[in-house]
């Protein structure tokens, strides 16, 4: 299973680690894989999705599901 997010908040390497280490924090062993060139978030992996998108927020940007 994967979900995937739009990001457009998220412009570098420390934007990348933060939205990761939120990604982990509520589910610890998903796969996240973040693109900065298309701003785009994968989380793969026994994902809840809402608790999710609530973990990048809490972190301080933007998601879109899709």
């Amino acid at each position: 299973m994967s979900i995937s997010f739009k990001v457009p908040d998220m412009t570098c390497n420390h934007c990348v680690k933060s939205i990761t280490n939120a990604i982990h924090e509520v589910s610890p062993d998903s796969g996240v894989l973040c693109e900065l060139d298309t701003k785009k978030v994968t989380v793969t992996g026994e994902t809840d999705a809402k608790r999710v998108e609530k973990a990048i927020k809490d972190a301080g940007y933007s998601p879109e599901m899709g």
